[in-house]
């Protein structure tokens, strides 16, 4: 199997509430295929859905009982910790919820993490292990 992801999709509650945030907090745009059951993001080659929770496990054919930390967070990565720093301040002043302000991590780099209105973790890092091209994207090691 080819090593590549081409969307993540986020299982939501309360739909409305969750396109507004990722639309008035991290600014982001839906795409026109968007409706009132699901919503696209397009981000840097891949795209992020927000889907109804009931309909998600219906799909999947597993257990809408799922609650608490599911296991996984997203990570926005950038090229310094300055540029951390202020996501994180211009994430504050638009109403997102920090669960951990950045700091210098052990494995050397530096982050911190929000959390969307349903506790989906968003890690906002700086990886200095990690090589960049000029659009910001994370090239291969």
């Amino acid at each position: 199997m080819e090593q590549r992801l081409t969307l993540i999709t986020l299982g939501v509650r309360n739909l409305a509430k969750m396109r507004a945030f990722y639309k008035n907090v991290f600014g982001w745009s839906p795409l026109d295929s968007s409706n009132e059951e699901i919503v696209f993001f397009q981000l840097n080659g891949v795209q992020l859905a927000l889907f109804g929770w009931k309909d998600l496990t219906e799909d999947a054919a597993v257990s809408a009982r799922g609650k608490g930390f599911r296991g996984f967070s997203l990570a926005h990565n950038l090229q310094s910790e300055k540029e951390v720093d202020d996501l994180f301040d211009t994430l504050k002043t638009r109403g997102a919820h920090v669960v951990k302000p950045p700091e210098k991590t052990s494995w050397g780099g530096y982050s911190g993490y929000i959390k969307d209105p349903e506790g989906n973790l968003w890690e906002i890092a700086y990886n200095p292990f990690m090589n960049y091209d000029a659009d910001g994207n994370v090239l291969p090691s």
